[in-house]
C-alpha cells in the first residue's frame, strides 16, 4: 500500500511539473532552432542526468534565468569556482560531491532529532513556481498533495517572505487560509515552527517546518538555536549548489544547444 501511494504521488508530481517542463521545451526549441519538442526534452534530460539534477529543477531554471547572450559564447561568462560551504550536520560527506537530496534528507532528520518529534516537511523555493515540497516525514498523502506547491497563506510562505522563524498556533492563526488550517489540523499538528533556509546574502532558498501536537508548543532556547543554525548552514549550501552545480548544467545545456542549432533531424531508416 505504501508503495502504491508513493507511485501515485510521484505521478501527480510529474503532472504538476509537466507544464513547466513543456514551457522550458518550447523556449529551448525556439532558442536553439531545434526540430521539435522531443529534441529539447532530450537536451534537458541529458544535462540534468550529467549534473545529477531533477529534470523539473533544470526546467525551472531554464524558465526563470535570463536567456544567454549569443554573442558572448558563454551563458555565464566570468564565473570562477566557488568553495562549497561546510556541512557540519553531514559528517563523512564532501560538500562539493554530496547529492542534493542527501543534504535535504539530513536537514529534516536533524530537525526531527533535535525536537524529538515525528512530523516535518521541507520545501525549496523555485522562482518559477514557489515553495515546492521536497522532503517530508509523518504526514498524510492528502497533506502532501495539498501543499505540493505553496505560494501564500501558510506559516512556511510567511517564513520565506520574512526570512525569520515563524511560529503558528494552527487553530487561531489568521494568516492561514481555512483549507490550509483544516489540512494541517487533520494530521494532528497544532503548532507549526517554520524555519527559513537563507543564503549568505540573506535570500530565502527554502523552508523547513516542524509540526508539533500541542497548542502553542514552544521550543527550548537550545532547540531554537540549533534549528536556526541548521537553516543557515543548509541555506548557504543550497545557494552554492544553485549558483554552481545548476549554472554548470545550464552552461552545458547552452553549449550543447548551440552545437545542435539548426541541425536537421535524422530520419529513421527502414
Amino acid at each position: 500500500m505504501d508503495r502504491l501511494r508513493r507511485e501515485v504521488r510521484d505521478l501527480r508530481g510529474k503532472l504538476v511539473a509537466h507544464p513547466l517542463v513543456s514551457q522550458a521545451q518550447g523556449m529551448l526549441q525556439e532558442r536553439y532552432r531545434l526540430p521539435d519538442a522531443e529534441s529539447a526534452f532530450e537536451l534537458m534530460k541529458r544535462c540534468s542526468q550529467q549534473h545529477n539534477l531533477k529534470l523539473r529543477a533544470l526546467a525551472s531554471a531554464v524558465v526563470s534565468v535570463p536567456r544567454p547572450d549569443d554573442d558572448r559564447g558563454l551563458w555565464f561568462p566570468g564565473r570562477s569556482g566557488r568553495t562549497p560551504p561546510a556541512l557540519r550536520f553531514l559528517p563523512g560527506h564532501r560538500p562539493d560531491k554530496v547529492n542534493r537530496s542527501t543534504v535535504l534528507k539530513q536537514v529534516l532528520h536533524q530537525a526531527l532529532t533535535v525536537t524529538d518529534t515525528t512530523m516535518a516537511d521541507l520545501q525549496t523555493l523555485e522562482p518559477a513556481t514557489g515553495l515546492r515540497m521536497e522532503q517530508h516525514r509523518g504526514l498524510s498523502e492528502e497533506f502532501l498533495d495539498y501543499f505540493a506547491v505553496v505560494e501564500g497563506g501558510t506559516p512556511c510562505s510567511l517564513a520565506a517572505r520574512r526570512r525569520v522563524r515563524v511560529i503558528s498556533d494552527v487553530t487561531t492563526d489568521q494568516t492561514l487560509s481555512e483549507p490550509a488550517r483544516e489540512m494541517i489540523l487533520a494530521v494532528g499538528s497544532r503548532t507549526v515552527h517554520s524555519m527559513p533556509m537563507l543564503s549568505a546574502a540573506g535570500r530565502t532558498v527554502g523552508v523547513y517546518s516542524l509540526h508539533l501536537p500541542g497548542r502553542r508548543q514552544e521550543l527550548t532556547r537550545a532547540q531554537a538555536t540549533a534549528l536556526d543554525g541548521l537553516g543557515v548552514e543548509a541555506g548557504r549550501w543550497l545557494d552554492w549548489h544553485q549558483r554552481t552545480i545548476m549554472l554548470d548544467a545550464l552552461e552545458e545545456l547552452h553549449r550543447r544547444g548551440t552545437a545542435l542549432r539548426g541541425r536537421p533531424r535524422r530520419r529513421p531508416t527502414d
